[in-house]
């Protein structure tokens, strides 16, 4: 080092806190600051705030739709032709309605609910019984 005097020659730096976002710009105590300050401070009221109209509003319109929906809905039903022939075949085979269960791998209830014809009709478990009964249950679809 010559004996000259000592510089800096780097710039100083300054650390601050990044910029108020809008959520810390709308908090009460920036507005109260803002306002002894003098400043202008914008209010807007939002459309439909503080109101529960959007839920209120849209669902009576749906429950006057469905007060007008006269359309019955409901599940098919075993038909009255493959109950009797499922049981024909059971009896013929001389099986109980839990060893036929367990021969197609299905809860006894199944096929207690085909018997009475309280089952939704599904085909897998048709050709299931079809297969173990040797018999053909569905009519020509």
């Amino acid at each position: 080092m010559s004996g000259g005097p000592i510089s800096q020659d780097w710039e100083p730096v300054v650390i601050r806190k990044k910029a108020p976002n809008a959520a810390a710009k709308k908090d009460e105590k920036a507005v109260n600051a803002a306002r002894r300050a003098g400043a202008d401070i914008d209010t807007v009221k939002k459309y439909n705030a503080a109101t529960n109209k959007a839920a209120s509003s849209s669902t009576s319109l749906n429950t006057k739709r469905l007060d007008e929906d006269t359309e019955n809905l409901a599940h098919d039903r075993v038909p009255t032709e493959l109950k009797k022939a499922i049981m024909q075949a059971r009896m013929d085979k001389k099986l109980t309605q839990s060893q036929l269960a367990q021969i197609i791998n299905e809860k006894p209830q199944v096929i207690q609910e085909y018997e009475s014809g309280k089952a939704i009709p599904n085909q897998q478990i048709i050709g299931k019984l079809e297969r173990a009964l040797g018999a053909k249950l569905r009519g020509k679809k």
